[in-house]
């Protein structure tokens, strides 16, 4: 037997150069706020792309973010603390904490995210950035020769492929990398496995018709599952309704959520505006209940390459990629600014994993007939560690 398996995997990368050379019953947890402004910055790139397939991390965002965050004083400061909707008084601890949570041993599914700092030799970092990019965030940090760029590039490259079992390739260019001005590169890399708590069979797995973001209807692979699912319908402020299905992964600890407009001609671009962790949180709590239904999900990969200034300094994030404005005097002694943020992640579903738990024979066991939920049109999912409810990868899809 064989279970559907979801391979995420998100690489984030920061490049320095030299400079001049409403009322919440609870608040929320530091990965639900990270994931916030990894959720705007979501909404920018598809309100830009709203044709295209993407995929971006949240919470990789938010970690690229929180590494430079020690780093930073005044304006450039409040910007990221602002963004990021952080207190004041050093978010440090409850990010180590988080990072702990969401790589857990204990966690059923595969979650591995590793962070570095990569230096230019001779290029001196304040001790106490140091210490607080290992202790928050477990980021090694070692030298490289931005002279030669090419060399360099392979190096950070080979990390990023190691990180992510080489499924991302080619993340830096050796053009991004001025030999003279290139003083640090900062790197996040996110990889997720997960196996679903209910499975998929192979043999059920049909080509079906999918309209696409374009109007056109393609063929697809499209699997199919008589399961137990937590399903809703869920509104915008605007009224536009849509459905949403959490697809739980076998530890309970990761679930994928489903969200499509109800309506056949409402485009997703619809309920974009309205996607936040609160509103995620909403779904389970208020919007979902348990039901026996019959799902058909295509198979899909997505792969998307994302340069984040333009979302980020939309977002008011603007002074760390000014060479005039940008304050880290706590990460070094020498005037630097960010001159490229880049995240590349990656998304598969597909038929590949271990055998299926036995509570599914007892699921398939129906008297009576079932409704059917056919995701046949463009979607957007979201991959959340349930506990912390961190976003770890968002994306829509608009064309298996």
């Amino acid at each position: 037997m064989s279970r559907v398996c979801v391979l995420c995997m998100s690489v984030l990368l920061a490049v320095f150069m030299l400079c001049g050379a409403g009322p919440e019953t609870a608040p929320p947890s530091y990965g639900e706020r990270g994931s916030d402004l990894g959720l705007q910055v979501f909404q920018q790139v598809v309100k830009a792309k709203p044709q295209d397939n993407v995929v971006i991390s949240p919470h990789g965002v938010a970690s690229i973010l929180g590494m430079l965050l020690p780093g930073a004083h005044g304006p450039t400061k409040r910007q990221l603390i602002g963004g990021l909707h952080y207190r004041n008084k050093g978010p440090y601890k409850m990010l180590r904490k988080l990072h702990k949570v969401l790589t857990s041993k204990t966690n059923a599914d595969l979650v591995t995210i590793a962070n570095a700092l990569f230096a230019r030799e001779g290029f001196s970092m304040h001790d106490a950035f140091l210490e607080a990019s290992r202790d928050n965030f477990m980021a090694d940090s070692r030298t490289l020769d931005y002279g030669n760029p090419q060399q360099a590039a392979d190096t950070i490259n080979e990390w990023v492929s190691n990180k992510t079992k080489g499924h991302i390739q080619n993340l830096v260019q050796p053009d991004m990398l001025d030999p003279a001005l290139t003083r640090l590169v900062a790197v996040n890399s996110i990889y997720f496995k997960g196996l679903w708590k209910s499975r998929f069979q192979a043999q059920s797995t049909k080509m079906r018709s999918f309209t696409a973001g374009d109007g056109k209807s393609y063929k697809v692979p499209m699997m199919s599952q008589l399961s137990v699912y937590n399903m809703g319908v869920a509104s915008t402020p605007d009224g536009v309704k849509y459905k949403v299905i959490e697809l739980p992964y076998h530890g309970n600890t990761m679930s994928m959520f489903i969200a499509l407009p109800s309506e056949e001609a409402t485009a997703l671009a619809a309920i974009m505006p309205h996607l936040s962790t609160t509103t995620v949180s909403s779904w389970s709590t208020g919007v979902m209940r348990q039901g026996k239904i019959r799902l058909l999900l295509p198979k899909f990969t997505a792969e998307a390459e994302v340069d984040l200034q333009g979302p980020l300094s939309a977002l008011g994030i603007t002074d760390i990629f000014n060479e005039g404005k940008a304050d880290f005097r706590h990460l070094s002694s020498e005037p630097v600014h960010v001159s490229k943020a880049l995240q590349k992640a990656k998304i598969e579903v597909n038929e590949d994993g271990t055998k299926a738990t036995a509570a599914t024979t007892s699921i398939l066991l129906a008297r009576s007939s079932p409704p059917w939920v056919i995701v046949d049109r463009p979607f957007l999912f979201l991959i959340r560690h349930n506990s912390s409810g961190t976003i770890l990868f968002a994306g829509q899809i608009n064309k298996p």
